[in-house]
């Protein structure tokens, strides 16, 4: 079947694995048996330190079928998958981060991509966590200006260049004191969790801790 075929099946079919897209047995929602035995999950390697966040957590590896599903997730209009990708990321923040942040949040699209795309992908996976959580989301930053997707900059300086003052907080007296949970899709070097903390830390907030969907291996 070609990929426009698949694309096809999965908006039509909610009820295939988001990551091989075999069909699941009923009853079954969002993973099928094989890949829930076989993902890359991080178990024990799920923390990683950054400049300015203290930890950030990642319940699997941004590899194989992972890093094709989110691919289709953010760039081919997949939006279903936000509800697993949630519980995914859900489970990990409720064992390993559930009593150390006050806010959760997460890191926005900018508006230009976002008009593109119709949606922003890590608001949706975080607004579905906050649901299995029992938080509500709160936006807590915006993205004043477009840059580089990070994907496409390369080593980890220039990553930190490019993303340099592109973000913003919303409402300083929010986060004043607060110990913030930042979530984005994916963590590969740190600089884009590192510029959101790092201005978040400047408007006050006491501390930022992160969650993704996927790390890198």
């Amino acid at each position: 079947m070609d990929k426009a075929g698949f694309f096809l099946l999965d908006l039509l079919f909610p009820t295939r694995c988001v990551f091989c897209r075999d069909f699941l047995p009923p009853g079954r929602p969002g993973i099928c048996p094989a890949c829930e035995a076989s993902l890359p999950r991080t178990e024990g390697k799920r923390r990683r330190r950054g400049d300015f966040f203290s930890e950030c957590v990642s319940p699997l590896y941004y590899q194989d079928d992972v890093k094709q599903a989110i691919h289709r997730y953010k760039f081919e209009g997949v939006q279903a998958y936000a509800g697993v990708f949630g519980e995914l990321l859900a489970s990990c923040i409720y064992e390993d981060l559930e009593t150390g942040y006050d806010i959760l949040s997460w890191v926005p699209l900018d508006p230009r991509r976002k008009r593109k795309r119709g949606y922003d992908q890590t608001e949706l996976m975080v607004r579905a966590a906050g649901k299995r959580l029992g938080r509500e989301p709160v936006p807590v930053l915006k993205k004043r200006r477009g840059v580089k997707p990070q994907s496409q900059t390369g080593k980890p300086e220039a990553r930190r260049a490019n993303i340099a003052g592109a973000y913003t907080v919303i409402d300083p007296a929010l986060v004043a004191g607060k110990r913030i949970l930042l979530a984005d899709d994916i963590i590969t070097t740190g600089s884009t969790l590192s510029e959101c903390a790092k201005t978040l830390l400047l408007a006050g907030a006491e501390d930022v801790c992160c969650a993704t969907l996927a790390t890198t291996p």
